[in-house]
């Protein structure tokens, strides 16, 4: 049996001999050497080449291929091998598609690619990632005490600011820092913004919100009492550690109102300000203190009530006035070209200018007077921008743009161009010029800019719960474009020191 012939076996012989070893060793051998001599003939003098030079293999192994397309050959790491696919491979040379604009210039080409850029722009809004925000508990003094101050006095209508205007309605109008801070405090349940959340432990945050209302504070306290809590908020946030870590670089401080926190304010000039405009005269920012590449312009909440999609539709045969103004006629500093304008274009056929009044009654006639009318005039207030702008915005009325020095919020998701006519102050200020060139505009093209005005006027919005795409919404959107600048000096700063060079954050060409 194969049993008793395997127990048969020897125990003491070798099952290898020698002899059967030199045989397999000597079969080894020669077919090593047939290999060698066929891999020299088939490669010629890149074989000599292997044997002088250590070199990288030009591809991976498929199964070391990262590339997920199954469709992709495996990447090539050597220039020249890579060159010889590309030069030889026929789908290298394949012709592109064909280009739209290709063989077309001038103007109406220009404008055709603009539009499509546009319409590109404005659909890929949804695809930005997510702001994470630690909002900072200040004690109440600074929070729910100067809300509830300006709700216990907001029926007082005595209360007016040097040039006649309603304290109560101006804290509404730059009411923004209002708006963040609800919308972030909400619970996340209750929350629909998806591009911002808020953490509760600050190793989590991209960016600090401070929670301070500094325009209610500014209008509703005495002069001295709010001098003093600007100090006490000002030593409050710069003791904390994230502040000194950053010197405020990942910090939001709104400051909407030019007055706001004006005392203190040159001590936090390095964090993220919310400005309603830039200023460019110097009397209420000084120079270095605010610049596009720090800071963020938010648009003013508007006077007026949101004409909607069925109100534009009411108002649509009914605007018969070509150019409306309703507001303060004298303003200083930038507005100076209001009290131009007025002398021009006063008791114009087709062109209504009214001095504004406070109050219901105030508010209903500009806002009758914008939906009435084709054109909204929108000169420079006090300082570049004016609430003007945003009430005309939301009330469907072309916005006529004098201000040259103005930097409107939110550009760059928004395409200005095709909401409003920008007119400079040189040209405005001509006898006749300013009716004449908005007489000129086509019919096609105010049809346009009617329909571009319903569908962005409520990127101008504010509400609670914030609702994506209006302001809270944009507002995050651009801030969240300023973060990689952000990390990027806070790092720098980090890194830094003694006798490191030192730049301006803000590109401004100031010393800051």
């Amino acid at each position: 049996m194969a049993g008793k012939s395997f127990a048969s076996l020897n125990p003491n012989r070798s099952f290898f001999s020698l002899p059967s070893i030199f045989i397999a060793t000597l079969c080894f051998l020669v077919l090593a050497s047939i290999f060698f001599f066929f891999f020299l003939s088939s490669s010629g003098c890149c074989a000599c080449d292997s044997l002088t030079h250590t070199r990288l293999p030009s591809t991976l192994p498929l199964s070391q291929n990262p590339n997920l397309n199954p469709n992709s050959p495996p990447p090539e790491y050597s220039f020249v091998a890579s060159l010889e696919k590309l030069l030889t491979s026929k789908s290298s040379w394949a012709s592109p598609p064909p280009n739209t604009f290709s063989g077309k210039s001038g103007e109406a080409a220009e404008r055709v690619l603009d539009d499509a850029i546009w319409r590109r722009e404005t659909d890929a809004l949804a695809g930005l990632s997510v702001v994470k925000v630690y909002v900072y508990e200040m004690p109440a003094k600074f929070t729910y005490d100067l809300l509830r101050l300006f709700r216990d006095t907001y029926k007082d209508t005595t209360n007016l600011t040097s040039n006649g205007s309603p304290v109560h309605r101006l804290i509404e109008q730059h009411s923004v820092d209002y708006w963040l801070w609800a919308d972030l405090i909400a619970p996340q349940s209750e929350r629909l913004l998806e591009k911002v959340i808020r953490v509760h432990h600050q190793e989590e945050a991209d960016l600090f919100y401070i929670p301070f209302f500094t325009t209610i504070s500014y209008f509703l306290l005495e002069k001295q009492q709010c001098k003093a809590l600007y100090r006490e908020a000002l030593k409050w946030v710069t003791d904390q550690p994230a502040w000194q870590r950053s010197e405020g670089r990942d910090h939001i401080l709104p400051v909407h109102h030019p007055w706001s926190f004006k005392s203190v304010r040159r001590y936090m000039k390095k964090a993220i300000w919310l400005l309603p405009d830039m200023d460019s005269t110097g009397n209420w920012y000084k120079p270095g203190q605010v610049c596009l590449e720090k800071d963020l312009i938010l648009p003013y909440v508007p006077n007026v009530d949101l004409c909607d999609a069925q109100c534009l539709r009411d108002t649509h045969s009914n605007r018969s006035t070509l150019l409306f103004f309703r507001g303060r006629l004298k303003r200083n500093a930038g507005g100076k070209v209001r009290s131009k304008l007025v002398e021009i274009l006063l008791d114009t056929e087709g062109v209504i200018i009214e001095e504004g009044i406070s109050g219901i009654a105030g508010k209903e006639a500009a806002q009758n007077g914008m939906r009435k009318s084709l054109f909204c005039l929108s000169p420079a207030g006090d300082t570049p921008s004016s609430a003007r702008l945003f009430d005309a915005i939301v009330s469907g009325c072309i916005p006529v743009i004098v201000s040259d020095e103005l930097e409107p919020p939110f550009e760059g998701l928004i395409n200005y161009r095709k909401i409003v006519m920008f007119v400079s102050s040189s040209d405005a200020v001509q006898p006749g010029w300013l009716v004449k060139f908005l007489k000129s505009i086509d019919s096609k093209r105010i049809k346009e800019m009617q329909e571009n005005l319903e569908k962005h006027s409520r990127h101008f919005l504010y509400s609670n719960p914030a609702q994506p795409l209006e302001a809270v919404d944009f507002t995050w959107r651009k801030i969240a474009d300023k973060l990689p600048n952000i990390k990027l000096h806070i790092e720098r700063l980090q890194r830094q020191v003694n006798g490191s060079r030192n730049l301006c954050i803000c590109g401004c060409g100031q010393a800051s």
